[in-house]
């Protein structure tokens, strides 16, 4: 071997002293970059403590949560009998109707056919139009005949209680026993 090909194959590092210089150097200079780096993004803007935008009500406001849960059942909850949360008075919270009964106001006003085409659209057509976990398409014969074959019974039963992923009464809970059998009815009315 040569001397060239011995340099060739050398490191630059030979002594003790020169490898701790280069791992503190590996350790300090990224460290120093990314502070540098810091500095310039954050713009080395100065924080005003006392500014309103850092107050506690203010920040207490930005953290708040967007929504509460609130149990209709539960009269022990203070924002359900003051109003407390909503910003009206406990006069106009008990005034309101829940959210849930505004929706279905529209489906109870409807009358006949348009009524149970209005359940269909709001409780049920979500899944029963996309087929959404297994659900039957509105008009699919093939998938509904093993259905139908089962009985209206069958039928009303699966849609009161729930099957698989569908909650009992497609998820309305307001609906009544007979407004559920009257649109499974149509639905089995459109798949025959």
């Amino acid at each position: 071997m040569s001397a060239a090909e011995d340099e060739e194959h050398s490191s630059i590092i030979k002594t003790p002293k020169q490898l701790m210089v280069v791992v503190l150097a590996a350790f300090v200079f990224p460290v120093l970059i990314i502070w540098l780096l810091g500095k310039y993004v954050t713009g080395d803007i100065p924080i005003d403590q006392n500014s309103p935008v850092f107050s506690n009500e203010v920040v207490a406001q930005r953290l708040k949560p967007v929504g509460e849960l609130v149990l209709a059942s539960d009269p022990s909850q203070p924002g359900v009998q003051s109003g407390e949360g909503t910003g009206e008075p406990a006069s106009a919270v008990a005034a309101t109707p829940p959210a849930v009964d505004a929706a279905v106001a529209p489906v109870a006003d409807a009358g006949g056919p348009d009524k149970i085409k209005a359940i269909y659209t709001a409780s049920c057509a979500a899944c029963h139009t996309t087929g959404a976990a297994g659900a039957p398409k509105l008009g699919d014969n093939s998938a509904w005949a093993p259905r139908i074959k089962a009985g209206n019974e069958a039928l009303y039963n699966s849609a009161l209680k729930g099957k698989n992923a569908m909650p009992p009464k497609g998820g309305n809970a307001s609906l009544s026993d007979a407004d559920v059998k009257a649109v499974v009815d149509y639905m089995v009315s459109q798949s025959k």
